[in-house]
């Protein structure tokens, strides 16, 4: 069944467990994140970037996300994964996008206030959550590139400020992770996650999760995170596992029997994820 995300996140905070959001980039991925969640029994949000959206349009990949979630009767959301402008914020709202992300972090303080403001007024009309982003977390991820960032850190006290101002239903921050490919092991800035878990009531969010140690992310959930993003990993699986049908069998053709390994591989890593996140029998 389709739903927002702001029921789930706030079950999530108060029983310190994660909800998963995943990324899908076709509808075999959708099917294999579908397929996960039902074998946990595991809420779970699907979501696409701007990026994605381009390569097919918000109109088909919230058919997909929508009718896997009306064949189950797991909870799914279907997000927009840092929306960067207010125009696509909108768009996916108008398209049916049941949680929306505005991401302003690259802006002033007082103007990723205004940006994510904008788009809360409009969502929240609608009854649709919003998520925002104070901070930046590093890396490459589709057309999102924060590679070379001084300060990735969030100011907890800012963050406070922020939320109370913009009256955003979650907050992703910058606590020392990365989009993409790490090089080498990440490592998570505790005292600065605590500080703004002390201070913000809202659910906090974790990006940049792929490569993170589990413990890593355990200890980011007891302090307070309650959505938790992949997305290169899924990329990874998917791709591992055409390749190894390819390699096998390489006079195939069908791309139903390629991409059924692939979907294969996402799903067995979706659900070791949502063992690790805590989510299991939470639907």
């Amino acid at each position: 069944m389709l739903v927002t995300s702001r029921e789930l996140l706030l079950d999530a905070q108060k029983n310190k467990y994660a909800v998963g959001a995943f990324n899908v980039e076709n509808m075999e991925m959708v099917l294999a994140v579908l397929n996960a969640a039902e074998e946990t029994k595991s809420p779970v949000i699907m979501q696409t970037t701007p990026g994605t959206l381009k390569y097919a349009g918000a109109d088909f990949y919230f058919a997909n996300i929508r009718a896997a979630a009306e064949r189950s009767n797991i909870p799914v959301v279907c997000h927009l994964d840092h929306g960067n402008s207010f125009d696509i914020a909108i768009k996916a709202f108008h398209t049916g996008y049941t949680s929306i992300m505005i991401d302003g972090s690259k802006l002033k303080f007082e103007d990723n206030i205004a940006l994510t403001k904008s788009v809360v007024e409009v969502c929240h009309a609608g009854n649709i959550p919003v998520e925002a982003e104070l901070g930046r977390v590093g890396g490459k991820e589709d057309d999102l590139d924060n590679t070379g960032i001084h300060n990735p850190f969030t100011d907890p006290d800012e963050a406070a400020e922020f939320v109370e101002r913009t009256k955003c239903d979650s907050l992703a921050v910058g606590i020392g992770t990365a989009h993409g490919v790490y090089k080498g092991t990440p490592q998570v800035n505790f005292e600065v996650l605590s500080k703004i878990h002390e201070l913000v009531s809202v659910p906090l969010v974790l990006h940049g999760t792929s490569g993170v140690p589990d413990d890593q992310v355990i200890k980011c959930i007891n302090m307070g995170m309650c959505k938790v993003n992949y997305a290169t990993d899924l990329r990874i699986a998917y791709t591992h596992g055409v390749k190894e049908y390819l390699q096998g069998s390489p006079e195939g053709f069908d791309p139903k029997k390629y991409g059924a390994v692939g979907m294969t591989e996402v799903t067995r890593y979706v659900i070791e994820r949502m063992h690790v996140l805590g989510s299991c029998n939470k639907a």
